[in-house]
């Protein structure tokens, strides 16, 4: 060989090992986490949700308390659909929590139906909201604390059933704010209630959802990945305006939540969750298309489809 096809040689040997690393290296930065799509989009369509998200490539379902009121005694059917479709069931929407003394059996009753259903499902987990924030008045730190007390007490009796309780942050809730989660957060008992962090609530009540993930890793048990438009066109001046829209359309610092997702080493579900079209004239497919289209080309997951 001469010396400069030698020179040449080297030169080109030096470029694809460059680019390997590049390539490794870019590859490394994808969180190892599974991907989940939430059914609803679908609007209680759950076996239309379930088809679609198995055909974009998904490997999990997140069902919702409608699901239990139409399958719950015929649990065997829903179950061969889950399995049917290649998908698991990482999170099913199991409702509110009251926070009344009053009502504090039959909540905790209701919630345990609830994962008692899951479990015959081949489910793992259960999340639970609140609808008790009234006329916008934030809550005092006695009642997140009692809500927190609540949870704790509905996750002690799902755990005897192999079931995981964890909150659920949102909008116009009891939990609002990132100073309402910390609240719940610090009270939560980690035996037996959780963290689903969902970016797009926490960012549109103020906080900053890639931080949540570092200051929380030791309690979330599992994600919505959501985005959320603020301000809206039609109303520029209105700071309260806002609307949930497919990954990547809105202001969520995504790439900042997977970023710290891989220092984490989070390695359980994420679930991407879209309430409802935000393009009338789109199917809840094509948004999880657009969707999809996010996390493979600005995150980097693979699809097998």
């Amino acid at each position: 060989m001469s010396e400069i096809s030698r020179r040449n040689f080297l030169y080109q040997a030096g470029l694809l090992a460059s680019a390997s690393l590049i390539s490794l290296d870019s590859f490394a930065k994808v969180p190892k986490l599974q991907l989940a799509y939430s059914g609803i989009t679908w609007g209680g369509k759950d076996l239309d949700a379930m088809k679609d998200i198995a055909s974009l490539g998904f490997k999990g379902v997140q069902l919702r308390a409608n699901s239990y009121d139409t399958y719950k005694t015929k649990v065997s059917e829903l179950k061969d659909q889950i399995i049917a479709n290649g998908l698991a069931l990482p999170m099913f929407s199991s409702g509110n929590v009251e926070i009344d003394p009053a009502k504090e059996q039959s909540t905790i009753d209701y919630h345990v139906a609830h994962a008692s259903f899951v479990k015959a499902l081949g489910g793992t987990t259960i999340q639970v909201t609140n609808s008790l924030r009234k006329n916008g008045v934030p809550p005092t730190t006695e009642q997140l604390k009692r809500l927190t007390f609540v949870m704790n007490e509905i996750g002690k009796q799902t755990a005897d059933l192999g079931i995981q309780t964890t909150y659920h942050n949102h909008m116009n809730q009891f939990g609002e704010t990132p100073e309402e989660v910390d609240i719940i957060v610090q009270d939560m008992n980690p035996k037996y209630l959780k963290l689903l962090l969902d970016v797009a609530h926490y960012h549109q009540g103020g906080g900053k959802p890639a931080k949540a993930v570092l200051d929380y890793k030791d309690i979330i048990e599992a994600l919505h990945i959501k985005d959320v438009q603020c301000p809206l066109p039609e109303k520029p001046e209105d700071p309260k305006a806002y609307k949930f829209v497919e990954l990547g359309q809105g202001n969520v610092d995504l790439k900042g939540v997977f970023d710290n997702l891989q220092k984490i080493n989070f390695k359980k579900w994420a679930i991407v969750e879209l309430d409802g079209v935000p393009v009338k004239t789109r199917t809840p497919k094509e948004s999880g298309e657009i969707s999809k289209a996010f996390l493979r080309d600005k995150i980097g997951f693979k699809f097998a489809v």
